[in-house]
């Protein structure tokens, strides 16, 4: 018989989300699945890993027969002890998801659940996050599994470059009214930020972070348009920040003979 692919599936919102049980059910699918997630939610935190204090993992008995476990630490760290302490060996798909809100545009810089998939890549390994344009806790996952579906069995097919992940985003419409699968690139948007400023009850200044999206990019080809227009986007993204064009311009217009 075949060996089955060995899966990790992460993210974070925590072991006990509905995206990673809808992510899980899909992934067991395909090969034999590990969980490994952090124990509370854990959105916005990058790609931080836990140096401070010691990580603590505990066996959880939430996905049936499915071996899980939640880690006291970052996305990065359930991905990095995975690894080294559970499977005691590099999976062949680590797919971190299915996360509770965007993380198109300018989001993957700050997201959680990209940053476990990216790990994973730095390490080798092929990854991808997903992510559902809708915050709600009672979600309907039924076109992101339907999708989900779709683009890991592609993966295990076909793969994709080493040093190159994907960032999969589905819009919140039902299943039925998505359109079909747009491979994209990332807007260019931000959050214009503000902090709202309050005093607690000893008198002392606090702040609570509030904002909104921008998107300045009209471009039909990012993940904004598609999005916006009913297809699942797909952003292949990369560890590797190096600005090859920042490299040509530098070469061609500094000059450091005189310094």
């Amino acid at each position: 018989m075949e060996n089955r692919p060995v899966i990790l599936v992460t993210n974070d919102d925590g072991i006990i989300s509905p995206g990673i049980r809808a992510l899980v059910e899909v992934a067991t699918e395909f090969g034999d699945v590990y969980v490994v997630a952090p124990d509370s939610p854990q959105s916005g935190m990058g790609h931080a890993i836990t140096l401070d204090k010691p990580l603590r993992i505990t066996k959880m008995e939430v996905f049936g027969d499915v071996p899980a476990y939640q880690c006291s630490g970052t996305p990065a760290d359930c991905v990095k002890i995975a690894i080294d302490k559970i499977l005691h060996k590099k999976p062949d798909l680590c797919i971190s998801g299915i996360n509770h809100g965007s993380n198109s545009s300018i989001n993957v810089i700050y997201s959680g659940t990209m940053s476990a998939a990216m790990e994973a890549s730095i390490d080798g390994i092929q990854a991808i996050g997903f992510s559902l344009l809708d915050y709600s806790f009672d979600a309907d996952f039924t076109g992101a599994k339907m999708y989900a579906r779709k683009i890991i069995n592609q993966i295990l097919k076909s793969h994709i470059p080493s040093g190159t992940l994907l960032n999969v985003n589905i819009p919140k419409i039902p299943a039925a009214e998505i359109k079909g699968i747009k491979i994209c690139r990332q807007a260019m948007a931000k959050w214009v930020e503000e902090f709202d400023e309050r005093i607690d009850p000893r008198g002392s200044n606090y702040y609570w972070l509030t904002g909104r999206f921008v998107n300045f990019d009209h471009g039909e080809d990012t993940d904004e348009w598609a999005l916006n227009n009913g297809y699942v986007s797909i952003v292949p993204v990369q560890f590797d920040l190096t600005s090859h064009n920042g490299i040509r311009f530098i070469n061609k217009n500094w000059d450091f003979k005189g310094e």
